[in-house]
């Protein structure tokens, strides 16, 4: 059921604007329509393009036989949009094993965690009248402006009850905020990223922890209560560079691009170019944008591009793609091609049990190289070495 406001007048002023139906989270199920659709049906141009990173994410990048580690990163208003469900079930089945979003996705997830309504609205609204009655507007996503409120107090909240011995990496804040909102809303995983990645073991990276009202929450915590939560950039990036270094095979899936998509990337030169470690870049590479490579962002850096930092291994450039889609249209229907694949369930990594101890094995790499060689190479090749 919908939450119902606490402040009944703001929940009379926004009301007359919140006619649409609520946003729910979709799940996809592997509809045999939409497979039989990308195989017969997106034949040229972007479908084709899209048919390509369906093939190359179930097909290859969950073959058993490639053990390949995979990364979701998440930019864009996706979760108000309704497609945190599509990230969950991936999640759940073991489709992805960390995700890197931005901190807006994952604090409007907890929207639905907390059991508010978001709805569907227009994009062609009075935006003066909405601020008066108390709506938030999100292209033609509608929400009370209360639910931003309480769903900041449910984090302060949260904060105040929290014990960190000193600074955290942002998967151990989300996983911890994970276990509480389990606790506190039991079932909730089934309707929030956040909790959902702490059932399941799997990191969520926030690379601009303070870009969003997670972080402005942070904030406001630590100048009022003083020594509050610190989130560790450092660990992050150390974090996401032992992942990558473990990883047999690695891949990812880029939503958009952003922060998100840097920071997984960066993690291929982390390990060559900063602690020497000769890994190779990824050998799976599907990223679904509307960006063009012509503007010189990084939202639209191709995979061929990302060959010469090393991101990319030279060889596999057949196994990268690029469709350029609105990925509220695309993402969902991977999904769906995805889960009804014969690979669509892998047994779980549960990688955040195991960042300490992947994160010492990169500190060992590093330092073994540091010690038998100085300073680090250039070399930026999948060859190995003997550390010991």
């Amino acid at each position: 059921m919908p939450h119902r406001f606490s402040d009944p007048s703001a929940s009379r002023s926004a009301a007359r604007h919140l006619t649409g139906d609520p946003i729910r989270y979709y799940r996809p199920r592997g509809s045999v329509d939409v497979r039989r659709l990308v195989d017969e049906g997106f034949q040229a141009f972007n479908a084709s393009r899209l048919s390509e990173a369906c093939h190359v994410f179930a097909d290859k990048m969950l073959d058993p036989a490639s053990d390949t580690t995979i990364g979701l990163t998440v930019a864009g208003a996706l979760t108000p949009a309704g497609l945190g469900g599509c990230v969950i079930e991936l999640m759940e089945r073991g489709l992805v094993d960390f995700v890197i979003s931005t901190g807006a996705n994952l604090y409007h997830d907890l929207h639905y965690a907390l059991n508010f309504t978001l709805y569907q609205g227009s994009p062609f609204l009075d935006d003066v009248q909405l601020h008066t009655d108390g709506v938030i507007r999100i292209y033609d996503v509608l929400l009370p402006t209360q639910v931003l409120l309480e769903t900041d107090a449910y984090v302060l909240e949260f904060l105040e009850c929290q014990t960190f011995k000193g600074p955290i990496s942002s998967p151990a804040l989300y996983y911890a905020m994970g276990q509480d909102l389990m606790s506190r809303h039991p079932g909730c995983q089934a309707h929030s990223v956040v909790a959902s990645a702490a059932a399941a073991g799997v990191p969520l990276f926030t690379p601009s922890p303070g870009d969003s009202s997670i972080g402005m929450n942070l904030a406001a915590h630590d100048l009022l209560h003083g020594g509050g939560c610190q989130i560790d950039p450092n660990r992050d990036v150390n974090e996401v560079a032992a992942i990558i270094l473990n990883g047999t095979r690695n891949g990812c899936v880029i939503l958009g691009g952003g922060s998100p998509k840097n920071f997984y990337l960066q993690g291929q030169p982390t390990l060559w170019e900063i602690y020497g470690i000769p890994k190779g870049g990824n050998e799976y590479f599907v990223q679904i944008t509307t960006d063009q490579v012509v503007w010189g962002g990084l939202s639209g850096a191709t995979p061929s591009e990302a060959v010469s930092w090393g991101k990319v291994n030279p060889g596999v450039l057949p196994d990268t793609v690029v469709a350029y889609c609105d990925a509220t249209i695309a993402f969902p229907i991977l999904c769906e091609y995805v889960v009804g694949s014969e690979n669509a369930r892998r047994e779980p990594r549960r990688l955040f049990d195991h960042r300490d101890a992947l994160v010492a094995e990169l500190e060992r790499q590093a330092r073994s190289r540091r010690d038998h060689i100085g300073s680090p190479p250039t070399g930026r090749g999948t060859e190995t070495i003997d550390p010991d």
